[in-house]
């Protein structure tokens, strides 16, 4: 009989308990548990926006940490290796965030050399290669002659590379600087670099270059390229190159899925790579963010 007293005592105060708590949940507006649960909601999703973010912007800085889209050439043990190797290399060298298009500065081992080392300076052209084969190609007019190096980014014979102007151009390639004017691939040795604030947009420049009269390196008439000034270009082109220009032309292309499926990689790929090198990418830009608050810290100078 004590048992079954007990026990309704229990289920008594259970009831209770119950109603407090039903009439807690009743005072509470409608309008506030739902602004509770959004929020909760966007709590749970901030991190994957970021996570989203960081990687989408990672594709562009660090386009190398890709694999080559082709599957015949694809080998994951091989790409995992490549890229444990690329990230002892940047502990060891700082290699900065460029694109096609920004004016960057090489320096190099030479044994030849008197100083031992070699610096030149120039805009980048090119940007090519996957892994430990990326390389990118760099262009200057000394002494009225245009001179191009093509650089291995992993090549151990680079000491260290200075970033002069950072920005962006129209085209992801720039070989048609070969055949426009000098001035546009003429920089000076002794360049002063022009720093960007901290977390600004990288700026793209909309220059339109004016070519050269004919020969030329490339059929330029037939490209679609933004960064040329076509009037310059088609006052060199004769009527009968100008007939030709439409049997060459493919508007198809940019509706092709399966062109641009082959030639990218998908995007829960990129995640996953990018997942294994975050935090070690992410320690070394803030290495380099500290480096260049001391290049921008200008000691001042005491006045006698």
């Amino acid at each position: 009989m004590w048992r079954s007293v007990g026990r309704l005592r229990i289920i008594e105060e259970q009831i209770k308990t119950l109603r407090l708590l039903r009439r807690g949940v009743a005072s509470v507006p409608g309008s506030q548990v739902a602004e509770h649960s959004n929020e909760q909601q966007e709590r749970k999703g901030e991190p994957e926006v970021r996570q989203t973010f960081s990687s989408l912007r990672q594709r562009f800085v660090y386009p190398e940490f890709l694999p080559d889209p082709k599957i015949e050439w694809r080998n994951p043990i091989r790409e995992k290796l490549e890229r444990m190797d690329m990230m002892k290399r940047r502990s060891q060298v700082d290699l900065p965030e460029f694109y096609v298009g920004s004016i960057i500065a090489v320096v190099s081992s030479n044994q030849h050399s008197a100083s031992k080392q070699n610096r030149f300076l120039g805009i980048c052209i090119k940007r090519e290669g996957c892994g430990l084969r990326a390389s990118f190609v760099v262009r200057n007019v000394i002494d009225n002659i245009g001179v191009e190096v093509r650089y291995h980014l992993y090549d151990p014979t680079i000491l260290k590379i200075d970033v002069i102007k950072l920005e962006k151009r129209l085209d992801d390639e720039l070989y048609y600087l070969r055949d426009a004017l000098p001035e546009y691939s003429t920089f000076p040795e002794d360049m002063e670099p022009e720093l960007l604030p901290e977390g600004a947009a990288v700026p793209v420049n909309t220059t339109k270059v004016i070519m050269k009269p004919r020969p030329w390196y490339a059929r330029w008439e037939r490209t679609n390229f933004q960064g040329i000034d076509r009037d310059s270009v088609m006052a060199y082109v004769s009527e009968k190159m100008k007939l030709q220009i439409p049997k060459h032309q493919k508007p198809w292309e940019k509706y092709d899925l399966m062109k641009q499926y082959r030639a990218t990689i998908p995007e829960e790929e990129q995640k996953e790579i990018f997942a294994e090198v975050d935090s070690e990418l992410h320690k070394l830009e803030l290495t380099r963010k500290k480096l260049k608050r001391k290049r921008a810290f200008v000691k001042p100078k005491k006045l006698a």
